[in-house]
């Protein structure tokens, strides 16, 4: 059950692809949605000076400008929330990246699902760095819209990149929401090798599906390992996916998180919605 999202709204990228994503996924699931947008504070903001009520001052000014830019951007959600009529909250947040990172992760535990836009590599952008971390923090799954996404979000026809993983599983579990209501489920394997008894196959995923009272079909692939990204985008477009379902693979390294290759490839190159959970 979907009953409490949120979604960060960026405040250096384009705003439209998660106000228009989440406010519609909100409507479809009458479901509350929390708004949190950063305006960010330069890091050296904070410990270019050092003589206590000078650094204050000036760390509180700036501050206050990026709570205003934040607010800025919550205006024009609250403009489309309303407009849908659903119930909703904004919390504009001023803060170093650090700070912003500790504070929307926190508040992404406390949600049943959380809305991002997709990060953008070649963007040296702190909003471009958040989502990933909420990836790592939430503690539940994350909806990536691609920064080309138009509309209203759907999700009649529905994807699972399947590898049989512990990572895998959780996503869909968390996206059973969506499965329930799915028209067409599409089971997706690349380079799936003949399993031994009681592996967690995509056929065994299908009969679990089943029992679930859910349709689903396989289509299995093979590709290189540098190809299997393109492969999974590919078929997601020969298959006119709405959705995408897959883990989101990681860890920590000395404080880095440090993304799976296949996973960011495909947040950078995604063209389609994408739940992953970690």
């Amino acid at each position: 059950m979907i009953k409490d999202i949120l979604v960060h709204i960026p405040t250096e990228r384009p705003m439209r692809p998660v106000i228009n994503g989440a406010v519609s996924l909100a409507a479809g699931f009458n479901a509350h949605l929390d708004a949190v947008s950063v305006g960010y504070v330069a890091t050296s903001t904070a410990y270019v000076m050092e003589g206590g009520a000078a650094v204050a001052a000036v760390f509180e000014m700036e501050r206050e400008r990026a709570v205003e830019r934040a607010e800025t951007v919550l205006t024009v959600f609250e403009t489309e929330a309303r407009h849908a009529g659903i119930s909703h909250s904004c919390h504009p947040v001023g803060a170093i990246p650090a700070d912003a990172i500790d504070m929307v992760g926190a508040m992404a535990r406390l949600h049943d699902f959380s809305v991002v836009l997709q990060p953008d590599a070649d963007q040296g952008s702190f909003d471009s760095d958040l989502p990933q971390e909420i990836l790592f923090q939430a503690g539940g799954p994350v909806l990536f819209l691609p920064h080309i996404f138009r509309g209203t979000f759907k999700t009649r026809r529905i994807g699972i990149a399947w590898d049989g993983s512990r990572v895998a599983a959780r996503a869909v579990r968390d996206a059973m929401p969506f499965l329930s209501r799915a028209e067409e489920i599409v089971i997706m394997t690349v380079n799936e090798p003949t399993p031994a008894p009681g592996a967690a196959s995509a056929d065994q995923l299908a009969r679990h599906l089943a029992r679930l009272g859910l349709d689903a079909r396989i289509v299995s692939l093979s590709a290189s390992r540098a190809d299997i990204q393109p492969t999974i985008l590919s078929l997601a477009a020969d298959e006119s996916l709405d959705l995408l379902v897959m883990g989101g693979y990681g860890h920590s390294r000395l404080q880095e998180r440090v993304l799976g290759g296949v996973t960011r490839a495909m947040l950078h190159t995604m063209t389609v919605p994408t739940l992953m959970s970690h």
